[in-house]
């Protein structure tokens, strides 16, 4: 069955149809969970609520553009959803900080290591820096996306470099570490 008759029969409910679609999409789906969750239980009650957002909204594909990223954007929007309401970390100028340039020996860094300190970021700085550095939005449209300004996501972000350059030279990096 081709993506196309899938999608048109999870329109009409069709719960072996739904079955499939979750099973073609869970393990691309899932890591973007993880990504903008704190745990990971959290990322599965993230996925699986994402899942019956995606298959309520169905009838509002149009078959333009790609089926897998209106997906992640439903499933980004699911993860972001319960942060909205939280109160903002306090806003910092913008002239406070410079970007942190951080050179990385990759014989010495794991990705697995770089994942890891990202994902112990305050759940905010983590989200922003995953949704810029790693998805590519804007600051414009991470603003929109967690209901937050633009100069706070810039901050949010600045922050959360700030952080992970710290994390990076207070550990792996201690004699190697090279200051800005």
């Amino acid at each position: 069955m081709s993506i196309k008759q899938l999608i048109q029969k999870c329109k009409k409910q069709d719960i072996k149809a739904q079955e499939q679609l979750y099973k073609m999409f869970v393990h691309r789906l899932f890591p973007v969970c993880l990504k903008y969750s704190a745990t990971y239980q959290q990322a599965e009650d993230n996925l699986q609520d994402a899942f019956l957002m995606i298959f309520k909204s169905m009838p509002q594909y149009k078959n333009k553009g790609s089926f897998e990223g209106w997906m992640k954007r439903i499933v980004i929007n699911t993860a972001l959803q319960k942060y909205r309401k939280q109160t903002v970390f306090e806003i910092i100028r913008e002239d406070h900080f410079k970007e942190p340039e951080i050179e990385i020996d990759e014989d010495e860094v794991s990705v697995d290591y770089l994942l890891e300190i990202i994902q112990q970021l305050p759940d905010r700085y983590r989200q922003v820096f995953n949704l810029y550095v790693l998805d590519g939005f804007s600051h414009k449209e991470i603003a929109e996306i967690m209901n937050i300004s633009t100069g706070t996501s810039k901050s949010n972000l600045a922050r959360a470099r700030v952080i992970l350059k710290e994390k990076l030279e207070s550990g792996i990096f201690k004699k190697t570490a090279r200051s800005i």
